[in-house]
């Protein structure tokens, strides 16, 4: 698996998916034992993958503690990262939740706790705390990472513009930037496109990608009647809308059909190719239940496909930009002076 720094503004190195463990532990009622989840890690190291991405939240805590006892003895050999804001086994309470400076210093001894390490490679803000200003958050931020106890931090889920101005804020103040952002992306999911990945590559963030399956939706597998996220958990989920998504899910189940592949591949090896022409570092986060699903994400690695492929499944899933890039677009206005114009294309056409 190839390795590269995540994002231009920093020396944090990771592979190219990264394991998502928001299925390590059956807190939720859906998700892999200790057995199953030890062989899923082991298959991801063997492949040669080290980015791992969890959360407080996940699982109620059990996904941390897994983690724990599968990183003993060789923590070093990966880049962990974590989450908190939305309430972990310490509580969920108005005390123990948010981004203020107690839930901060908080949370980042739980999770160390829990995790059996003294440091994390990669500490996530798990989504913004409209109560608390950000200038507070990245302030505390920037002092778990003097005491050593975070090496990067990171937001998931915000909006671009409250990204922005906390790389902003912390530049002019000489804090810890920001290393990266984490937003679901996917054939079915690409709002992104609008301005959350348009800011992390002109800002030279690193880019997490969560739910490259649109929540099992792009494999097809539903439309079988077999059993997901959507029967088993009915949350964080797409549904087929008869237009855009339908007609996406048609043109990956073909493309499988055409290469004798499964569409997870396909819809997979979308989002590495498109994460390889980013000229910053992308990260699909992948969340296998199973080392079968494991093996479909990794096969999506060496699956090349080509030009007309990519922009097929490109055209049939893009969005509409809405303004004002349409407007510029229909324009193709000029950005800056001759020797550096940008200019915008207008959105394809289905």
């Amino acid at each position: 698996m190839e390795h590269f720094t995540f994002g231009r503004r920093n020396g944090l190195r990771v592979s190219e998916l990264s394991l998502g463990t928001g299925n390590f532990g059956t807190g939720w009622g859906y998700g892999a034992d200790l057995h199953t989840a030890t062989a899923i890690f082991n298959r991801f190291a063997e492949a040669g993958g080290t980015f791992i991405d969890t959360a407080a939240s996940y699982q109620r805590g059990e996904s941390e503690q897994m983690l724990g006892t599968l990183l003993a003895g060789r923590r070093d050999e990966f880049t962990l990262a974590t989450k908190f804001g939305i309430g972990s086994p310490d509580g969920s309470g108005v005390l123990q939740t948010g981004a203020g400076r107690r839930a901060v210093f908080r949370a980042v001894d739980g999770s160390l706790r829990r995790l059996g390490t003294d440091y994390i490679d990669l500490f996530w803000v798990h989504f913004p705390d409209a109560i608390t200003p950000v200038e507070e958050t990245i302030g505390a931020l920037a002092d778990l990472a003097r005491a050593g106890k975070i090496l990067y931090a990171g937001f998931s889920n915000f909006p671009a513009w409250l990204t922005s101005r906390a790389v902003t804020i912390a530049e002019l103040r000489g804090l810890t930037p920001l290393a990266a952002v984490q937003f679901e992306y996917s054939l079915v999911e690409r709002t992104g496109d609008r301005e959350v990945l348009p800011m992390a590559e002109a800002l030279g963030l690193g880019a997490a990608l969560w739910s490259p399956l649109g929540g099992g939706l792009l494999t097809g597998k539903y439309r079988r009647g077999e059993e997901g996220r959507m029967t088993a958990w009915n949350r964080l989920v797409h549904k087929e809308d008869g237009g855009r998504k339908s007609a996406t899910v048609d043109a990956v189940l073909a493309v499988a059909n055409d290469l004798g592949v499964q569409p997870a591949q396909v819809a997979v090896a979308w989002l590495v190719e498109r994460a390889r022409r980013s000229p910053t570092g992308v990260v699909p986060v992948i969340g296998p239940r199973s080392v079968e699903q494991l093996d479909d994400y990794l096969a999506a690695l060496t699956l090349e496909i080509d030009t007309q492929t990519y922009d097929r499944l490109d055209q049939v899933s893009h969005i509409d930009l809405g303004e004002p890039y349409n407007k510029l677009a229909e324009n193709d206005a000029p950005r800056g002076g001759d020797d550096a114009a940008i200019r915008f294309h207008p959105v394809p056409q289905s």
